[in-house]
């Protein structure tokens, strides 16, 4: 008993001596910052997870999972985490390339000798490297449509890729690739035998104890730890989404977690590959995938006291204040999320959140760096607020000016005219058919996408998709000699920023 006691005694000394040498933002200000920021942004929920010295810190959550049910968020409340999956992939090659089964330099075609992308030079040249380093020249998610909550196998998407035709000359621009990180996590397989999630598996997640942490999507709907997601976007109405299915581009950005187990994830990154004094990764691994092989930005930020940004294997790195970070953030429809390491500080951030339409989970890792990093208080919130609620309110003004032009006027020609089946070399076909008022698309190339498409004026359609994350734009139908010959089609740019040709048969 005494024993216990005594224990308990120095367990609460320990804990106090850690809570004394944080800095009094998050001491004094954080509950409150986190409970003003919820409000401010909309936003249902968010887990929070800080490490520092080598202890967790903070480890909480706040708001709710799901707004029917109102259960709370906690730190096993398991959020999707997207791109935060694509330092998994890096670490994964990586700790190959350590262990003799790989190099980094490796081209793509020794492992898939028949792959192929747009300029046939670069498929010669193009390597391990330079897909987890966003070198292929494409644009910013340039595919993504097409492959991101798609029917596509992962054989299929690296088949689609020659494609993608760059933007940007190879290996001279940062072009955000998540096909590319695909088909790195592909060649882990080709090595080991093993699929990409039975590696990470394996050798990462079973290792670190992340028990409550999937490698795959699949059955997140079951599981009852998940946060719900929601989006405000388009609308300014917090609005629930269905969950992605993203498991063909899983090395990209499939993983499923919690702050709890990230935290583990974050204490390996602080003490050099190692988690309870066991080495799980060497060390020279993590270093592979902090080298910077890729400049993104040499010019000061006229926000943060950063100078440099680049990326390496999966992450982002930059100077903050005289200190080296390094961070990656997460987004899949109805979620954004971030993970940030200092190691020379010795301190790490998660924040999971259940709104894809918000900044505050970007204003709040912000705010925790200036407090630890010594930078003089601004309200990274409330400075970000202000620009985001103005675009946010010109952006619902639109959409309501589009809805109300949908009057049922009737069309130039019969709906019969645009009626037929519509393709694009990437993403296949579509189905346009007509009800009594109006016309409908089914995409093909998902499982459930859809959209209605109902006459406005002066030859201008709204699309509206089924899914609110896809968004509600303006379309025209092109007309040669009395006839429907094509139309062009966007979606939300945080899926893909380019809009897509379809052409319709004949």
């Amino acid at each position: 008993m005494k024993k216990a006691v005594l224990l308990t005694v120095v367990s609460f000394f320990t804990m106090m001596v850690a809570f004394g040498q944080q800095p009094s933002f998050m001491t004094n200000n954080l509950d409150a910052y986190i409970k003003q920021g919820l409000k401010d942004w909309n936003l249902p929920g968010l887990a929070i997870a800080v490490v520092k010295d080598g202890k967790v810190v903070v480890m909480k959550g706040y708001g709710v999972k799901d707004v029917k049910t109102q259960e709370p968020v906690t730190e096993n409340t398991l959020f999707m985490i997207a791109s935060n999956s694509k330092l998994f992939t890096g670490t994964a090659l990586a700790q190959l390339e350590a262990n003799k089964k790989l190099s980094l330099d490796d081209k793509i075609t020794k492992y898939f000798p028949d792959y192929s992308v747009y300029d046939a030079n670069t498929t010669a040249a193009v390597t391990i490297r330079d897909m987890l380093s966003h070198h292929l020249g494409t644009y910013t998610f340039q595919g993504d449509f097409v492959f991101w909550n798609g029917v596509l196998s992962r054989q299929q998407i690296m088949a689609k890729m020659k494609f993608l035709k760059p933007t940007a000359p190879f290996r001279q621009s940062f072009g955000y690739c998540n096909s590319c990180f695909l088909t790195a996590g592909q060649v882990v397989q080709a090595v080991t035998g093993k699929p990409w999630e039975n590696y990470i598996q394996d050798s990462i997640l079973t290792p670190l104890g992340m028990t409550n942490t999937y490698p795959l999507s699949t059955g997140i709907d079951t599981r009852k730890e998940a946060a719900k997601p929601y989006t405000t976007v388009f609308t300014g109405k917090l609005t629930a989404l269905p969950y992605d299915q993203v498991d063909n581009l899983a090395p990209a950005g499939s993983i499923v977690s919690c702050v709890k187990d990230v935290a583990k994830w974050l204490t390996l990154q602080l003490d050099s590959g190692k988690y309870q004094g066991k080495q799980v990764i060497p060390w020279s691994a993590l270093q592979r995938t902090r080298e910077e092989n890729t400049i993104i930005s040499s010019r000061k930020s006229p926000v943060y006291p950063t100078h440099f940004t680049g990326y390496g294997l999966g992450i982002f790195e930059a100077d903050y204040n005289g200190r080296q970070i390094f961070w990656h953030t997460g987004g899949a429809d109805g979620f954004v999320t971030n993970t940030c390491f200092v190691p020379e500080e010795k301190l790490a951030i998660t924040i999971l959140t259940n709104n894809d339409n918000q900044e505050f989970f970007e204003a709040l890792r912000y705010q925790i760096l200036d407090a630890y990093l010594g930078v003089p208080f601004v309200d990274r919130s409330q400075q970000a607020l202000k620009s985001f609620s103005k675009q946010m309110a010109e952006t619902v003004q639109k959409t309501t000016a589009l809805q109300q032009r949908v009057k049922g006027q009737a069309p130039e020609m019969p709906l019969s005219a645009y009626v037929g089946t519509y393709q694009n070399p990437i993403y296949g076909p579509i189905a346009i058919t007509a009800n009594k008022k109006d016309l409908q698309i089914k995409f093909q190339g998902h499982r459930t996408l859809e959209a209605s498409v109902k006459y406005m004026d002066n030859g201008e359609w709204l699309l509206t998709y089924n899914d609110q994350a896809y968004g509600l734009f303006p379309i025209k139908f092109k007309v040669e000699n009395g006839k429907v010959v094509s139309t062009i089609i966007k979606v939300n740019d945080f899926l893909d920023y380019a809009p897509y040709l379809f052409v319709k048969e004949s």
